[in-house]
């Protein structure tokens, strides 16, 4: 006798119509972000004209009443615009992608495929840290604005999403209650009304009553656990800064500005150097803020990353992900050896300020030799060098080496002298199994690897200049990021001969790079070996 066929207790399509509600403090926090802004630009405004502004101060000090329930209306606009927004905000996640819709007057829904994702950042302005909230940001690979931005939400909720999310992206399922016989099946929504009605968003509750996936407490994945690799401290980013160049030029520019000053009693002079001095002030202490308390740590989600003294963000990075890598010296951090490490990542091609966009890159910001070769290994962990002996030669040569004691790197000709007379000797290149290494940078010293399995195209440039002199530069092109990778000045055989061989073992590798979902492709070789075992 046949077992009766079970009908289904849910359709398919009731789960990714499960929306959630963020915290309803979010209208206060995104608000008050909009009038500090206000009141920034109108500073900006009094200081470019400072005889006007008082004028005018004195033309309405009568009116000091108008003044003030102007300022209210246009507070109370701009949080009931905030308020309004959020009525009209809300999310839901799938094992297959994350959608989010908002909008007043132009309503709009965006969704982010979770096998295209490439990092989540779990991100605290100093405001939402008071309330103890945090913004999701999911970053997914389409350009610099494709990624999904969730908040905000209780920073314990965001955290179980974020490792929800990385499961479900990673191909890891998590329990169900689908699997217990007489439960309801997990994303399944009322039995009646649209699921997506106020009523069911308000019984819900802002955060999806604890379990912001929209499941119960079997359905959220748990927190993987974490190693810390390396941690930056305070008294090293705070004197790497101060061996920065554009530090001293700004060091020597205020000295000027005061003396000339002192000589002609004209103040208006220190007025008009007043942005100049405030730019360079505050993109120091933004870079210290930024990365302050910079700590990476690995995971099997992939590499986390927090840093961040007045905003906090914690990034995660998924294993492979990463296009590009470069390792950078400036001439003032030669003598503590200090190297700074950023990467390229897809997804992360901008949208947001170029500070924080620049900040979403690093993967070290300070630190010694052994710790960026470290951050190195966290991205590749094997270069696949002939003789594995030999890789940290083969990385010391890259870092430091030239022509005149070259083992592995191929470098420009003396052809290449009058066009790059300082650095024609580091320029140059060198292949292992696993990626490409491109050295380059006499005074700033750089090296950039490209594994690859992440090249995106490759091209050949050729000024008139080279052209006569029979060069060429070789192009690795990359996801957009602060990395271009590229080998200047090469011989026009030379870089005709490594386009076409670098284009084969592009080929090659990506015909052998593992699945999107990379803890899929680890539980079936766990699984095959289990079942070998067995056999």
């Amino acid at each position: 006798m046949s077992e009766p066929t079970r009908a289904p207790t849910a359709e398919p399509a009731r789960q990714e119509q499960e929306w959630r509600r963020v915290h309803p403090v979010t209208p206060f926090v995104r608000g008050w972000a909009a009038v500090v802004a206000i009141l920034v630009i109108g500073g900006q405004q009094v200081l470019d004209d400072v005889s006007n502004a008082i004028e005018a101060v004195d033309s309405i000090r009568s009116l000091w009443w108008a003044l003030i329930l102007g300022l209210v209306l246009l507070v109370a606009i701009i949080f009931g615009y905030a308020a309004l927004a959020w009525r009209m905000t809300a999310y839901a996640v799938d094992d297959d992608a994350v959608r989010l819709r908002k909008g007043i007057l132009f309503r709009q829904q965006r969704h982010a495929r979770l096998d295209r994702l490439q990092a989540i950042d779990v991100r605290q302005p100093l405001l939402a840290r008071l309330f103890g909230l945090a913004e999701l940001r999911l970053e997914v690979a389409g350009g610099s604005d494709s990624g999904v931005a969730i908040g905000f939400l209780k920073e314990a909720d965001a955290q179980r999403l974020r490792a929800d999310l990385l499961a479900r992206a990673a191909g890891v399922k998590a329990a169900r209650r689908d699997d217990v016989p007489g439960a309801q099946p997990s994303g399944a929504g009322p039995a009646s009304g649209d699921p997506a009605a106020p009523a069911d968003l308000a019984e819900a509750g802002p955060t999806g009553a604890g379990h912001p996936s929209g499941g119960g407490p079997d359905d959220v994945a748990p927190e993987a656990p974490e190693r810390q690799v390396y941690e930056v401290p305070a008294t090293r980013l705070l004197l790497s800064l101060l061996r920065m160049p554009g530090v001293w030029i700004g060091v020597l520019v205020l000295i000027g500005v005061g003396v000339a000053v002192a000589v002609t009693r004209e103040v208006s002079i220190l007025f008009s150097a007043l942005p100049a001095i405030l730019g360079v002030g505050g993109y120091i202490f933004q870079r210290f803020a930024g990365e302050f308390g910079f700590r990476a740590a690995l995971s099997p989600d992939g590499i986390r990353l927090r840093h961040g003294l007045l905003e906090t963000r914690a990034q995660t990075i998924p294993p492979g992900r990463v296009q590009a890598v470069s390792l950078t010296q400036g001439p003032l951090w030669r003598g503590p050896d200090w190297w700074r490490v950023k990467v390229n990542v897809a997804g992360y091609g901008g949208g947001e300020g170029q500070q924080q966009g620049e900040q979403q890159h690093v993967l070290l910001p300070v630190g010694p030799r052994e710790e960026a070769l470290t951050a190195l290994w966290l991205v590749l962990p094997d270069l696949e060098v002939e003789n594995p002996d030999d890789t940290l030669a083969l990385l010391d040569e890259a870092l430091t080496g030239d022509a005149r004691t070259d083992r592995w790197f191929v470098t420009s000709p003396r052809s290449a002298r009058l066009l790059d007379p300082w650095s024609w000797r580091r320029n140059g290149y060198a292949v292992t199994g696993r990626a490409l290494l491109a050295r380059g940078g006499r005074f700033v010293r750089s090296l950039e690897v490209v594994p690859h399995e992440r090249t995106q195209s490759l091209g050949i440039e050729q000024g008139p200049w080279q052209r006569r002199r029979g060069l060429a530069s070789f192009v690795l092109h990359s996801t957009p990021g602060p990395i271009s990778p590229a080998v200047h000045h090469l011989a026009e055989d030379e870089a005709a001969r490594l386009l076409g061989e670098q284009s084969s073992r592009a080929r090659a590798a990506r015909a052998h790079a593992g699945p999107e979902r990379w803890m899929e492709g680890q539980m079936q070789g766990q699984t095959e070996g289990q079942t070998e075992g067995q056999g």
